[in-house]
Formats: structure tokens, C-alpha cells, sequence
């Protein structure tokens, strides 16, 4: 079976044409093959145009829903561009999508940043003992999420090594481990100048079960998702070793019916968590008997259509957000005010809506959120800062067309966090400030690229908003070091 493994950039506009020839389909599989990525959410159609083709981002005007029996029938320039509205890996069938960030231009196969990405993307799903994803999809339209089981399986070993069994006894003078609480109330003690000698002492040993079944099974589970990656020239794409533990078949550990009994019965005695989640996944893997490539249409998917929301996280954790710190560790200039001391944080500075309806008064539950603010210095003034991190692409070239750029309605709502905390700014006297975007650059330093204004705004004594340009590359380093890059390097100040 011959593997097609292709790199396609989000939201770039791809003719039928195109992906045809990319993934080598005959004109009935690229029917079915586009009919599935639509089904699931991964894939758009626009319009066919002159500017469409050199717009770097999709605003919601620009999308057309077009039929399937029209994109059958219709001509290619009819029926319009089609771009992935998603990040990450997709395989469908023996087709391997590796889809990576709108803002990587310049190599078409971006291999070392995608590495990077799927890194980001694993972080930022949180903690692997928190939950596996078994399914996506919605609409009727679920699939087996078989890609992220694999991976979870991989990392897991890689972190805890291979399921196993084991026995704990207790035996005299042994080499393991010194059990004391049975020492000191079980041995009589020799006491020489105050301090106690215990002749015989008890020891803990542990015996594994090599020849354990889950063990085995594990093992073989293991190599099987190896060798699946590996077929799908995944492997170096998520920078995983080789895993190779077992010569055994399936077949080996009896009928699918009997392994998942097994498993039950498994876990009806083991109460450690993690070992319960993998015991679960272990389970999933068997009961769905799937392939990454078998499945001409079996589609499998690891990534997110929200990757803004990546970028978001991303920003406010690497540089350091305060915005849920509570107000009393926060570094004013002077003592929190009495007026502010009532309120927990940073978020909830910000009013919320007041509805008035027949005579009675409701605040909504939802308020503006901004996706970073904190208050620092910056060459020894204090300085309150608000980010705002935009997953937008800014066009190159000067006096290109803007429909790339943050809307009217993202600009006016960096004001208004500007005005909700500014009474904050003056009751602390606060020195300074600063307001400001916060996108992705392929490569590069840290770079002020402008500023955005209303003069609306700036009537009500509102500064501009600054554009920064920051490398993803370096913001994606700090975030799986844990590290923080120091506001100083965003920001003009003197």
C-alpha cells in the first residue's frame, strides 16, 4: 500500500485541482476525500477570487458552504478554494495530512517547526493522566480518535515503562528497601551510648511477573502503535523513538471478546489512577480493531481547529500573566486601595453587564476577558500592562490589503479594558500604560511593528494600541521549558 504523506498550510486556499494532484486521488476519491474533511470540520470552501488567493487569513464573510452534489458537478474555478481551518496531524485512509500554522512561509515542508508544534499541542492538552480523547466528531459524524490513543500509549511508556505486576513481601535482613515501622515494633534494639542497633531489621522485596499477561499484551500493544507510526512516516514528525518489545501476535492472547474480559477484570482490582487510564486505553485500543491506514475512509485526527487559542495560553503563560493573581500580591506602588479590597483579582476589575427588566436589576454572568494583564516595571516605572494575543497573520508588504488584520470590534474592546482599569491605574498612581497585540512571526527577534488607533478614542485621553510581531518559535521554546520572556522586550519605554 503505497503511503501518501503530505504537508498542507492552514488556511492557505487549495484548488480541487491541487489537492488532487498533492494526494493522488482519481476523481471519485477526491469527491469523498473532501466530503470527509468537510464532514469533520477541517476543511472550508471560499470563494474563488484574485484577492482570495493572496488573503493570508479567513474572516467568516469570506466562507461559502458549498453543497457536495455542487462541488460534484461544478467546475473547479466554480467551485472555489478550499482551505484547513485546522492544525495538526490527520490521517484518512492511506493519506497523511501534516497540517501545520497559517504563519510558517517560507519552507513548504516545515518539519523541525511542526515538531515544535505537536510539543505545544501535547502541553497544552494538559495532563496525559487527565483524560484520552477515544472520540471526535460531531453531528454523527464521530470518529475513533485512533492517532491519539497511539500517541498516548508511546508517551505514557516513555514516562512509566511497561505494565507489570508485581508482589511485595516483607523478609529478615534482606536487600531491599528497610521496612522501620516493623523494625522498631517487632526487633529488640542493642543500645550503645543512647543510639539503637537493631541486629535483624526487616526488608521490603518486590517480585515482577515477566511472563504477566497485561504485561505481554501491553508490549505488544506497544509495538504495534510503533510500527503503525512508522508506517505513516510519523514518527520523526513527533520525534518518537522506535519502540520494538515484542514478536508476539495478537491471535497469541486469544479472541478480541476474551482480551477485553481480561481487561475488565483488571481493572476491577487495580485502584491506581493511571494505571486505570491505561487499563482503559489498552481496552479502546483492542475493542475498535482499527488501523491508521487500513481504512480506505477511516479518518483519525491529532490537533485542534482552535490553535488561537494555543496562542492565547501560550502568551499569557511565557509572559507571565497576572490576570488571576489575587489583588494583595500584586507589586503597587502604594497599599491596595480600600475601594479595590473587596475584589479577588485582576478579571474581576472588569463590570459586568446590568440588565434592567420589569423593575428588576441582573448582572450578566459573562464580562470582557482580556487574555493578559499585570503590572510590572519597566526602567523603574510602574507600568500596567494589558496583551492581547492575536492569531493573525500581518501582511508584508505596506499598504497590502488589511482583511488580515484584527477587526474593528478586537481594536475597540482593547479600549474598553483600557477604560475598565483605569480607575485601578490612578488610585495606585500607577505610572504608565500599555496596551497591546500580540502576533506570531515565522522567525526573527521580537519586533514593534506599529500601532492601531480610534480617534474616537484617543479623545477620551486613550493611547495607541502597539503591534508586535513575536517569533512563535522562541514563544513555543519558553512554554515546554517553562520558562518567561521579560515584558521589557516587547515594549517601548524609555
Amino acid at each position: 500500500m503505497q503511503i501518501i504523506s503530505r504537508f498542507v498550510r492552514e488556511q492557505k486556499r487549495y484548488t480541487k485541482k491541487q489537492l488532487q494532484q498533492m494526494f493522488l486521488c482519481n476523481d471519485q476519491q477526491i469527491i469523498q476525500f473532501l466530503k470527509k474533511l468537510k464532514a469533520y470540520g477541517v476543511l472550508k470552501c471560499v470563494k474563488y477570487s484574485a484577492r482570495q488567493k493572496e488573503l493570508s487569513d479567513l474572516a467568516e464573510e469570506d466562507l461559502i458552504v458549498i453543497e457536495d452534489a455542487v462541488i460534484e458537478d461544478a467546475q473547479e474555478h466554480e467551485a472555489g478554494c478550499y482551505v484547513f481551518v485546522y492544525v495538526g496531524v490527520i490521517t484518512i485512509g492511506s493519506r497523511v495530512l501534516k497540517i501545520y500554522p497559517k504563519y510558517l512561509r517560507s519552507a513548504p515542508e516545515p518539519l523541525a517547526e511542526m515538531r515544535q508544534v505537536l510539543k505545544v499541542l501535547e502541553r497544552y492538552a494538559g495532563s496525559k493522566e487527565q483524560t484520552v480523547d477515544f472520540y471526535y466528531g460531531e453531528g454523527g459524524q464521530n470518529s475513533f480518535h485512533l492517532l491519539s490513543v497511539i500517541l498516548y500509549l508511546l508517551h505514557d511508556y516513555y514516562e512509566y515503562g511497561v505494565y507489570v505486576n508485581s508482589e511485595d513481601t516483607v523478609e529478615v535482613n534482606g536487600d531491599g528497601e528497610i521496612v522501620w515501622e516493623k523494625t522498631i515494633s517487632e526487633c529488640m534494639p542493642l543500645i550503645r551510648k543512647n543510639r539503637p542497633y537493631y541486629a535483624e531489621i526487616y526488608t521490603r522485596h518486590t517480585d515482577y511477573d515477566d511472563l504477566d499477561y497485561f504485561k505481554r499484551l501491553h508490549e505488544f500493544i506497544l509495538t504495534e502503535c510503533s510500527m503503525q507510526l512508522h508506517a505513516a512516516q510519523l514518527e520523526e514528525l513527533f520525534d518518537l523513538d522506535p519502540v520494538r518489545l515484542s514478536d508476539a501476535q495478537r491471535d497469541d492472547f486469544g479472541e478480541k471478546e476474551y482480551i477485553l474480559e481480561r481487561i475488565m477484570a483488571e481493572l476491577g482490582v487495580q485502584f491506581q489512577t493511571h494505571r486505570q487510564l491505561l487499563l482503559k486505553t489498552m481496552y479502546a485500543y483492542i475493542a475498535q480493531e482499527q488501523k491508521l491506514l487500513d481504512d480506505e475512509h477511516g479518518l483519525s485526527m491529532y490537533g485542534t481547529n482552535a490553535f488561537h487559542m494555543v496562542w492565547e495560553k501560550v502568551c499569557a503563560d511565557v509572559f507571565d500573566s497576572q490576570l488571576l493573581l489575587p489583588l494583595g500580591r500584586l507589586k503597587l506602588p502604594v497599599p491596595l486601595a480600600e475601594s479595590f479590597r473587596g475584589k479577588k483579582n485582576l478579571l474581576a476589575l472588569i463590570e459586568k453587564p446590568f440588565w434592567q427588566l420589569d423593575g428588576t436589576g441582573t448582572y450578566a454572568e459573562d464580562t470582557l476577558r482580556p487574555d493578559f494583564a499585570a503590572v510590572v516595571q519597566l526602567d523603574g516605572t510602574d507600568c500596567f500592562v494589558i496583551l492581547d494575543a492575536k492569531y493573525y497573520v500581518i501582511p508584508a508588504v505596506e499598504g497590502q490589503d488589511l482583511s488580515g488584520c484584527p477587526g474593528v470590534g478586537d481594536v475597540t474592546k482593547q479600549y474598553l479594558y483600557e477604560l475598565a482599569y483605569r480607575p485601578f491605574v490612578e488610585a495606585h498612581g500607577i505610572g504608565a500604560l500599555q496596551n497591546c497585540f500580540v502576533m506570531p512571526a515565522e522567525q526573527g527577534q521580537i519586533k514593534r511593528q506599529g500601532t492601531v488607533s480610534l480617534s474616537m478614542m484617543k479623545r477620551l485621553g486613550l493611547g495607541d494600541i502597539q503591534v508586535c510581531l513575536v517569533p512563535a518559535g522562541i514563544l513555543f521554546q519558553h512554554y515546554l521549558a517553562g520558562t518567561h520572556i521579560e515584558l521589557s522586550l516587547l515594549l517601548e519605554h524609555d
